[in-house]
């Protein structure tokens, strides 16, 4: 093979080098774009309505769900109180992002259904315009199959957050129990919860033992108030209405 032979074949080489290069270069720029081109930033939404938040995620590629109503009294209704992800996010198109919508200030007054019968207690609360939240049933013979022992929030609560209503029912003694909704204990001597509790085999931790302030007495119109009894309880955990069951563990502050 003489010299020009040599030359002719490392130019053809090196042209079919450099195309290969270019050929990888526009493979893997193809492919940036359509990996990139795939994903969005999740726009902001909160205070819009939701028509138009919907518009504005399905013009880049994203499904709007509607997944809370809250009430609140800083956003309007029919606006967006939060969202997730968060605004800014980058993901995929056809992303699904959930947003809470503001039902506006709390207006309707929840009714009292303790002592109704379920069916009647779901009506009650429908007419009111709320729902039912959690149904917790409780073996109890001082009341017939289905009666409401009862509900929370109670009724005519004020700055309720959400439409619902949890509701404890009454089942037979020969029932078990599918859950309980966690009383209010405040005030309770703390060995008296603990007792009650464990009755349907709710494990209680280690009371929590606190100093409590005396308040001051005669401080304008304010009404007296009796100092807390020493192992009163102060506070607890799950709060009141909560739906618990064996698997709780209830934990309690009580005062020195």
């Amino acid at each position: 093979m003489n010299s020009r032979s040599i030359k002719n074949f490392f130019q053809v080489a090196s042209l079919l080098m450099l195309l290969v290069a270019v050929a990888l270069l526009a493979a893997i720029t193809t492919m940036h774009f359509a990996i990139h081109g795939a994903e969005v930033q999740v726009p902001s939404l909160k205070g819009m309505t939701v028509a138009d938040a919907r518009s504005e995620a399905a013009g880049m590629g994203l499904n709007l769900d509607v997944d809370n109503r809250y009430y609140s009294g800083d956003v309007a209704m029919g606006h967006i109180l939060s969202q997730s992800p968060a605004a800014g996010t980058v993901v995929r198109r056809e992303w699904q992002v959930r947003v809470a919508e503001s039902l506006g200030p709390q207006k309707v007054d929840v009714p009292d259904t303790v002592g109704l019968q379920e069916r009647s207690a779901e009506l009650e609360l429908r007419r009111a315009g709320l729902q039912v939240g959690t149904t917790a049933r409780l073996p109890y013979a001082g009341a017939e199959e289905g009666t409401i022992l009862a509900q929370d929030p109670p009724a005519h609560a004020q700055d309720i957050a959400q439409p619902s209503i949890n509701l404890l029912v009454a089942a037979p003694d020969d029932e078990t129990p599918d859950g309980y909704v966690m009383p209010d204990l405040i005030g309770w001597p703390v060995v008296s919860a603990q007792s009650t509790l464990a009755r349907v085999g709710i494990k209680t931790a280690a009371p929590v033992f606190v100093d409590v302030p005396i308040g001051a007495v005669g401080v304008g119109n304010a009404p007296l108030r009796p100092p807390v009894k020493p192992g009163a309880v102060t506070a607890q955990t799950p709060a009141p209405g909560t739906r618990v069951d064996q698997s709780t563990i209830v934990r309690l502050t009580a005062a020195k």
